[in-house]
């Protein structure tokens, strides 16, 4: 009987893999963790997970013959070389957003794993959260009518912290933009598709290291619909609400909490208008009559390396964040900074 699992082995299992995609990789059914490898305390994550391999260097954990898949969660810098190293190994490659620091590397990158007939799939996780699928539900069958416009926030309180690699541009390609806003800009383009204009404003308010601490993003959708994104790392966590905006010609759906790392948050929606005459009062002290929506409570992460594992298993690759999508996450990012740079809009 053919198996109904992928052994998994993970590369950099600190920081993002070791709170949040290893527990969550761990309650997949089609997934089994047999490897672990970090430059840090790699036994005391395997002792953690009770996985029996841990490694310091990741040539060993790929020359494991149990690993079939690997998930990459190391800073972005070393995404590039470590891509190369698994797709050459034979490995399908997981691996955390950014894919890798510029879009040139992500060709080769992807290439590459074309070539060696490896799957590839970046880790952008938010658009498998329970009440993302079910608002991508509702636009999908036309209840909020043309969709109009959106807004998405993700921002925390990221002080100096030597050794950050994130806050080091060099290392991580930039901040607060390619760190979270990228995350939006593909969950934006998930409810109401193309992203071809980009306006973005990025700089240093508060914390002084090399990559920003504020991004501000205006775009305009192949629709004609328009969105704002902004993520900033000078925002004290207890202060930002992640909110999810987004307006249509018949309704609106208002998320509070659903970006961001778990699975929880609360979804209103108001549906149904649009058709009325035009209103001279426009009253705005009226109750507005937003009912709430239940959605079901989906693990992101678990979600995502249940599909990766899927894909592996049937031998397709992943539509969901594969290779094309890692490609346009990349150019996302680059035409932002660009137009950060030169002052004006960018197509894509």
């Amino acid at each position: 009987m053919a198996r109904n699992y992928v052994k998994f082995g993970v590369i950099g299992a600190g920081g993002i893999a070791r709170r949040r995609t290893i527990p969550g990789m761990l309650r997949a059914k089609n997934c089994r963790l047999v490897a672990v490898m970090d430059t840090v305390d790699p036994d005391g994550v395997a002792a953690e997970f009770n996985v029996s391999r841990a490694y310091r260097r990741e040539a060993d954990l790929l020359a494991d013959p149990e690993v079939e898949a690997v998930y990459i969660a190391s800073p972005a810098y070393c995404h590039a070389r470590q891509i190369k190293l698994a797709a050459e190994a034979g490995k399908h490659i997981l691996c955390e957003k950014p894919l890798t620091l510029r879009l040139d590397q992500a060709r080769k990158a992807v290439a590459l794993c074309r070539r060696r007939r490896v799957f590839l799939q970046e880790g952008y996780m938010m658009k498998f959260h329970g009440a993302h699928v079910r608002i991508k539900q509702l636009i999908d069958e036309g209840r909020l009518g043309q969709v109009v416009y959106l807004r998405a926030q993700l921002s925390c309180w990221y002080p100096p912290i030597d050794g950050a690699w994130r806050q080091d541009l060099r290392k991580g390609g930039g901040g607060a933009l390619i760190d979270m806003a990228s995350h939006l800009y593909d969950l934006i383009e998930y409810f109401a598709g193309p992203i071809r204009r980009i306006v973005a404003m990025t700089g240093n308010l508060v914390q002084d290291y090399s990559s920003e601490d504020a991004s501000t993003t205006l775009v305009k959708l192949e629709s004609g619909a328009q969105a704002t994104v902004d993520c900033f790392f000078c925002i004290p966590d207890e202060a930002s609400r992640t909110r999810l905006e987004i307006y249509g010609s018949q309704g609106a759906v208002l998320a509070e909490g659903t970006i961001g790392q778990s699975q929880a948050g609360k979804v209103e929606v108001m549906l149904g208008l649009g058709g009325a005459g035009y209103d001279a009062v426009q009253s705005k002290d009226v109750v507005r009559k937003f009912q709430r929506l239940p959605f079901p409570a989906i693990n992101p992460y678990t979600a995502e390396c249940s599909y990766f594992a899927d894909c592996i298993l049937r031998g397709e690759p992943p539509v969901i964040n594969g290779a094309a999508g890692a490609l346009r996450n990349m150019g996302l990012i680059e035409k932002a900074y660009e137009s950060s740079k030169l002052g004006r809009a960018k197509k894509t």
